[in-house]
């Protein structure tokens, strides 16, 4: 089995360096920071912290590079999508294509590109301490499940095991929105939270004031994801609970705030802006969502000079 990891960031490292530790997988690992490719073929992509993993993909900056493979994990950000599945779809002409982005509207722009797309969501985050070096801050399970028809449930539930085998448990399901929809809540209503005030998980849930915001904008999420008939496989109030955990997420600071802090791009679009659409087009009112969108915009606004 062949495997590329289009975008080694965080996230998409863990993939690459589990998936690598298999004898019967070959990973590639395609990202365009070349001192971070240079760094993974030369000694290899190391985890730490919540695990200590030495995985050794071949790490490429050349599309081209790629050969043809049997899956594709894209774990870009959810605005690069476009252009990253452009420059790799030619590798996955016979494959399938794997989503573990956060957001929502990433299947549907593979899918631009590729026959055979995977619904998928991943809980486990870190972030990129140097190049070929990943903190690995928070574990968690991986769902998938097959975006329309064209997609075979077998494939995905190889990739599945793959994942489980490698040490980053997956689980195959037929219908995989459940478990995004109840991410893209949960992000949605704690990450730009954190990144509007510099606050870690933990941090923003031990203040009433904040966690009580938190929950009305979980209640909208709910509320649009019901409208479309989603229903959402654990509880976000829950999940946020247990995250707040001093040995679970606490002291984590969420991709938002790392993009915040680094003054990129954040994907507020695809989260708070991805609810506001959906309830947009369901008929559910989403004032706060739409709030928060426009104050995170706002924020990156303020970094470009008039």
């Amino acid at each position: 089995m062949r495997i590329c990891v289009v975008g080694c960031g965080a996230v998409g490292s863990l993939f690459a360096a589990h998936l690598s530790l298999l004898e019967d997988v070959e990973v590639w690992a395609f990202d365009l920071n070349e001192l971070h490719v240079a760094a993974i073929n030369r000694d290899g992509l190391r985890l730490s912290g919540a695990g200590e993993v030495v995985g050794h993909p071949r790490g490429t900056s050349d599309p081209a590079a790629i050969p043809p493979c049997d899956f594709g994990i894209v774990a870009t950000k959810a605005m690069h999508t476009g252009p990253a599945i452009a420059a790799t779809a030619h590798a996955f002409a016979e494959g399938c294509v794997a989503t573990v982005q956060n957001g929502l509207g990433n299947e549907e722009t593979l899918a631009e590109h590729v026959e055979h797309v995977i619904r998928g969501t991943t809980f486990p985050a870190g972030k990129l301490l140097e190049p070929g070096h990943v903190q690995w801050d928070v574990k968690g399970d991986t769902t998938l499940g097959p975006y329309d028809a064209r997609t075979p449930t077998a494939e995905v539930e190889r990739l599945a095991d793959a994942c489980t085998r490698a040490g980053m448990p997956a689980e195959a399901v037929d219908d995989a929105r459940g478990p995004q929809w109840l991410k893209v809540i949960f992000n949605a209503s704690t990450n730009p939270i954190g990144a509007l005030t510099g606050l870690t998980h933990g941090r923003v849930c031990e203040r009433p004031d904040l966690r009580a915001l938190v929950t009305d904008l979980v209640d909208e999420g709910k509320a649009v994801a019901a409208a479309q008939g989603i229903e959402l496989d654990a509880d976000p109030e829950e999940l946020i609970d247990h995250a707040a955990r001093r040995d679970v997420a606490y002291d984590h600071k969420a991709s938002m705030l790392q993009d915040v802090e680094a003054r990129r791009p954040t994907e507020v679009d695809y989260l708070n802006g991805g609810i506001v659409r959906f309830g947009r087009e369901g008929g559910v009112p989403t004032p706060l969502n739409s709030a928060i969108q426009a104050l995170v915009k706002g924020v990156e606004a303020s970094w470009t000079e008039s």
